[in-house]
C-alpha cells in the first residue's frame, strides 16, 4: 500500500502534470502521480516520484493512489477538441473526475480540479469573460460539455464536504510537453504551416505560471471557487506572428476569412468520416478558432497571486525545450532569447 504524500497528481505525464510534479518536488514536497500502466516512461524518468499505475476511471486503482494523500490535483482529462467521442470523454472527464472527488471527500484531502476556460461562457462581444459570465456564446462540443461536467460533479461532492477549488487554465506553451499538447500550434508554425491565421483570439500562458498558480490554488484557494488562469491575450495572427519569428519562419500572411475556415473543418470533418478518425482540423476546432476568446485573471491575480511572464520569453522556452529534445531543428535565424 501507498504510504503517505504531500500531493496525489493525476494526470503527471501531461504537460501540466508533469510540470506541476516537477516543481512541488523542486519546494521538497513528496509527490505521487497515478498514470495510466504502461504510460510513464521519459516523462518521469530519474524523478523521485511514487508512481501507482491505474486509471482515473478504475475506482480501485483511485483508492489505493488517494491513500495517504493530503492534497490532490485531479489534471487527468481526455482532450479533444471535435464532435466526436462524447462516450469516451465523460467515461474519463466525468466519471473519472467523480471517482477522484469521492475518494478525495472520504479521505480529507483537498482537491484543485484543473479545468479549462472552456467550460466558462463567453460575452460574445470581445469582453472580458469572468468565473460567473453565463455559460453561452461558445461550441458545446463534447470536450466543452465534459469538461462542465466535471465541474459540476466536483461541486456536488463539495456540498457534500469535500474542500475541493477549481482552476480553469488557458492555452498553455512550455517545457516538458512531451505528447506534444498545446506545443503543436507552435511545432506547426516552425514547419510553416501557418500561412493564414484563423480570424480569432485567445489567451496564451506559461505552463509554469498556470502551475505556479494551481499550487498556489492548493494552499489559498476558496473552497467551492473557480479561478480562470488567463495571459496574454492575443488574436491568433498575432500569436503566430510570434510563434514565426522566435521559430526562425517567415511570419503568416494575413488572416483566413472566416468563410475559408468554416469550410476547411466541413472538408475535415469529412476526411475525418472517410478514414474513420477525427482529426484535429473539424468544423468544432474551426468554429472555436473564429471566436474571441477574452479572459479576466482578476479574482486569481488577488488571491492566488497569479501572473504572466512576458510572452516572448515563454514561446523561446518552449521552443528551446522542443529543439533540445528533437522534436525540432532550430533555423539559423532563430535566436534563443532566454536560457
Amino acid at each position: 500500500m501507498p504510504h503517505s504524500t504531500d500531493c496525489l497528481i493525476t494526470g503527471g505525464t501531461g504537460l501540466v502534470g508533469n510540470n506541476l510534479v516537477r516543481l512541488l518536488l523542486e519546494r521538497g514536497l513528496r509527490v505521487r502521480t497515478l498514470v495510466r500502466r504502461n504510460a510513464a516512461g521519459r516523462e518521469l524518468d530519474g524523478l523521485p516520484v511514487e508512481v501507482v499505475a491505474g486509471d482515473v476511471t478504475d475506482a480501485t486503482a483511485v483508492r489505493q493512489a488517494m491513500d495517504g494523500a493530503r492534497t490532490v490535483i485531479h489534471s487527468a482529462a481526455m482532450v479533444h477538441v471535435g464532435w466526436r467521442g462524447l462516450d469516451t470523454m465523460r467515461r474519463v472527464n466525468v466519471q473519472g473526475t467523480r471517482l477522484v472527488a469521492e475518494a478525495a471527500r472520504k479521505a480529507g484531502a483537498r482537491l484543485v480540479q484543473v479545468s479549462s476556460v472552456n467550460a466558462l461562457g463567453l460575452t460574445g462581444d470581445g469582453s472580458p469573460a469572468d468565473e460567473d459570465t453565463p455559460f453561452q456564446n461558445t461550441v458545446e462540443c463534447p470536450y466543452v460539455v465534459t469538461k462542465r461536467e466535471a465541474e459540476q460533479v466536483v461541486l456536488e461532492e463539495v456540498d457534500r464536504g469535500l474542500d475541493a477549488v477549481i482552476v480553469n487554465p488557458v492555452f498553455m506553451l512550455g517545457a516538458w510537453d512531451w505528447k506534444p499538447s498545446s506545443g503543436r500550434m507552435l511545432l506547426e508554425v516552425a514547419q510553416g504551416k501557418g500561412l493564414f491565421a484563423p480570424p480569432g483570439s485567445q489567451h496564451f500562458a506559461d505552463v509554469r505560471d498556470i502551475a505556479a498558480a494551481i499550487a498556489a490554488a492548493l494552499q489559498r484557494g476558496k473552497r467551492g471557487r473557480r479561478y480562470i488562469l488567463a495571459g496574454h491575450h492575443l488574436s491568433f495572427l498575432e500569436a503566430w506572428t510570434l510563434f514565426a519569428r522566435v521559430t526562425g519562419r517567415r511570419p503568416p500572411r494575413g488572416t483566413a476569412p472566416p468563410p475559408l475556415v468554416r469550410f476547411a473543418g466541413r472538408v475535415g470533418d469529412l476526411i475525418g468520416h472517410c478514414v474513420g478518425r477525427e482529426g484535429p482540423l473539424n468544423s468544432a476546432a474551426a468554429t472555436m478558432s473564429l471566436l474571441r476568446q477574452h479572459f479576466s485573471s482578476d479574482r486569481a491575480r488577488e488571491e492566488l497571486g497569479y501572473t504572466n511572464r512576458p510572452l516572448e520569453d515563454t514561446v523561446d522556452h518552449a521552443w528551446g525545450w522542443f529543439v533540445d529534445n528533437g522534436y525540432a531543428k532550430a533555423r539559423p535565424s532563430s535566436a534563443r532569447l532566454v536560457t
